[in-house]
């Protein structure tokens, strides 16, 4: 029942990869939890943000797939807040703290409207460089749930459990998917009442992305062809939002592609990284890319700065 638990790949990451806890608003009990791996000296690494129901350690694969191709990663767990604009001054304080004038944002569902609530708070200073956006949503009142999002605070950590777990899959799925729900049912385990009411919160209070406010920012959407908790409606919305962005399909993958479809996510998140390669918005070790790349990548760069 637990295969990703016990697989060598989860337990190289954990015994090799520090957890880190940062403090950054004058509450102490508001505690930062992050895996940072790969080349300290890049200055715009690509950070992950989990779901509902997901920890810092969801995004494994990734970290562990694009630290050996030279980018720096940095996947975390955010504390309890109950407020957007709260989240996002956490968030920006956090990222001072790492000495992170700019980044690349990657969220999964609840990560992913975050990373976008993000982007749109610190426009007029952007700290947002790209988004990717794994079955993520625009607009909160998708869930039919912002009359509940006030009374989340209230309930025992086992209704909480009970509405997350509604949304994950029912009935026959594939081994690979099966396993990725069973990790996410422990993670989801190890999530108190608090994390899990604020987050429900966040994921339900009334509110949605203002597009023309992170209109320059690059996005690629990442989103899958089977069951997910996102309805069409959701998906469709999302198109509408960013016309420009790239689109990637997962033909399977449902709520959790990064975690049963790895390598296909990986390659997606490697594509959208690379038209950064050459730039001061790299990801990457430039050692670790090809001159030739590098140099094409360059003229990509500069011929579009001169339109």
């Amino acid at each position: 029942m637990e295969e990703i638990k016990v697989s060598p790949d989860y337990n190289w990451f954990r015994s090799t990869v520090p957890l880190k806890r940062i403090i950054v608003d004058d509450d102490d009990s508001k505690v930062w939890s992050l895996y940072d791996a790969g080349p300290k000296s890049i200055r715009c690494p690509i950070i992950f943000l989990p779901p509902v129901s997901g920890t810092a350690e969801v995004f494994f694969q990734q970290v562990l797939a694009l630290t050996g191709w030279g980018y720096r990663v940095i996947s975390l767990q955010y504390p309890v807040y109950w407020d957007l604009l709260e989240f996002c001054d956490g968030f920006r304080k956090l990222l001072d703290h790492l000495q992170l004038d700019k980044v690349h944002l990657c969220g999964a569902s609840l990560g992913g409207f975050l990373a976008q609530k993000f982007a749109e708070c610190t426009y007029k200073s952007p700290r947002v460089h790209s988004l990717i956006l794994c079955n993520s949503f625009s607009d909160t009142s998708i869930f039919n749930q912002t009359w509940a999002a006030n009374s989340f605070w209230l309930m025992p950590a086992f209704m909480l459990k009970k509405i997350v777990l509604g949304n994950f899959a029912k009935g026959p799925v594939d081994p690979k998917m099966a396993d990725a729900i069973d990790f996410m049912v422990d993670r989801l385990e190890s999530l108190n009442q608090s994390d899990l009411a604020s987050r429900l919160t966040l994921n339900c209070q009334n509110s949605y992305v203002e597009p023309h406010k992170i209109k320059d920012v690059v996005v690629t959407i990442i989103d899958v062809f089977d069951h997910s908790a996102l309805s069409l409606e959701a998906k469709e919305e999302m198109y509408k939002l960013y016309p420009n962005a790239r689109r990637a399909h997962l033909k399977t993958g449902g709520n959790f592609p990064y975690l049963c479809r790895s390598a296909e996510v990986n390659l997606y998140i490697q594509i959208h990284l690379r038209q950064f390669h050459g730039t001061r918005y790299a990801a990457i070790n430039p050692s670790m890319v090809s001159a030739e790349e590098l140099e094409v990548q360059k003229t990509h760069f500069l011929s579009s700065e001169a339109e």
